[in-house]
């Protein structure tokens, strides 16, 4: 693993707005073999991505806010605030949980751990945790990118948004409470038939972590990745409930029509642990992405691993904890999306790492939002060419990666 340098970005200008959103759903599709071409990138369209932000907030979100880095320009946007209560005005300074964006990382540490000879991707998972699973068939390529047919523990959990998030919020799990209530399910399908998006893969791939390294994944996302970086405000806190220092608070919206909205922002976050309970900023996660697809974190060849994509539908590809998102323009983006009770996130860049958006709106279990946040994309890389992102305003029953919201 390099050191990733540091690069010291100026600010052009704040514009006063912001997003997050995710998706998920089964496929039977095959591996994506088509080559994916760079293009050059037309100039982000600030206005059309203002108009996106505050769509959100008229939707339901509290607030939101959107942060581009691009080739050393910096361009902010927000509106709406980070805690009802008080009515602050949300800041892309504000931490926040990232949700599945978590998985990204943990991917990347299981391949330093390749690069490192410490980790075979085709290898059985129980050939490093014996017994944990039950079929050999399963291999660590099949748990990152969600080619397993281990079952979501997470959707029996939160069949009910606000009832489920109750039972949990300050439980604390091990990794092998988390798989057991996945066994307890008929896997969905043979290993790596197809790609059924599932927190238990990430679950087994934050055991691997701790196993091979002989640390928690806290310790390994520290060593690894944050240090390196120089990521100060990413953390991971579990089982702790608390979001240290400054940051906005998250919404969780009730299942029932005009109920008040639930502050989800207290949680140990321990049913997600190395599935999605990093905390971050909108900074840190663009310099991470930015280092991520431009060689710093791992070696060329485990890159190469990470974008070998199983196409989920005609928009969107899932490699190794990455995903491929292809615009209305014609342009691929590369990261994940995540959704956590409170937070939506997008966090995205392009393919030589030198464009990237990350968004958050502090609301969750609001299909409406999750929809329009999807358009940020579109606006930070495609310009005046985007297109509108519109769909069914179906509410995300499930949090983090909703079975019912087919976005991506």
């Amino acid at each position: 693993m390099t050191t990733a340098t540091l690069r010291r970005a100026t600010v052009s200008g704040a514009v006063l707005l912001s997003l997050l959103a995710v998706p998920a759903h089964a496929t039977t599709a095959g591996p994506d073999t088509a080559p994916t071409v760079a293009a050059a990138l037309p100039e982000p369209d600030l206005v059309g991505l203002r108009g996106v932000l505050r769509t959100a907030v008229r939707q339901g979100a509290p607030g939101a806010m959107a942060r581009i880095d691009d080739r050393g320009t910096v361009h902010r946007l927000v509106t709406g605030v980070a805690d009802r209560g008080t009515r602050r005005a949300i800041s892309t300074r504000d931490r926040f949980r990232i949700g599945s964006v978590t998985k990204t990382f943990t991917a990347v540490v299981l391949l330093q751990l390749v690069d490192e000879k410490k980790l075979k991707l085709d290898a059985p998972v129980n050939r490093y945790l014996p017994g944990l699973l039950p079929d050999d068939r399963i291999t660590v390529r099949h748990v990152l990118s969600h080619r397993s047919g281990l079952y979501d523990y997470s959707n029996d959990m939160f069949a009910r948004s606000v009832q489920g998030f109750e039972a949990v919020r300050t439980k604390v799990f091990t990794y092998r409470q988390l798989v057991a209530r996945s066994l307890r399910h008929a896997r969905t399908n043979q290993p790596g038939a197809a790609y059924v998006y599932s927190n238990t893969n990430f679950v087994v791939a934050g055991m691997l972590i701790e196993k091979l390294t002989g640390h928690s994944v806290g310790t390994a996302y520290q060593s690894r990745i944050i240090e390196p970086l120089g990521l100060r405000d990413t953390l991971y806190v579990h089982p702790a409930t608390t979001i240290p220092g400054r940051h906005a608070r998250g919404y969780l919206t009730p299942d029932t029509a005009g109920a008040a909205l639930i502050d989800a922002t207290r949680q140990t976050t321990s049913w997600a642990q190395s599935a999605g309970a990093l905390l971050s900023t909108t900074g840190d996660l663009n310099t991470f992405l930015s280092a991520l697809l431009g060689g710093e974190l791992t070696s060329a060849a485990s890159l190469t691993q990470m974008q070998r994509w199983w196409k989920v539908n005609s928009t969107t590809a899932y490699g190794l904890g990455l995903r491929r998102r292809t615009l209305s323009c014609g342009v691929s983006v590369y990261g994940h999306t995540g959704a956590v009770q409170g937070y939506y996130t997008y966090a995205f860049t392009s393919k030589d790492g030198r464009r990237s958006l990350s968004a958050l709106a502090n609301a969750s279990n609001n299909g409406t939002v999750l929809n329009t946040l999807a358009g940020t994309l579109e606006s930070a890389f495609c310009g005046r060419r985007g297109t509108a992102v519109r769909g069914s305003a179906r509410v995300e029953r499930y949090e983090d990666l909703a079975p019912g919201v087919a976005l991506d």
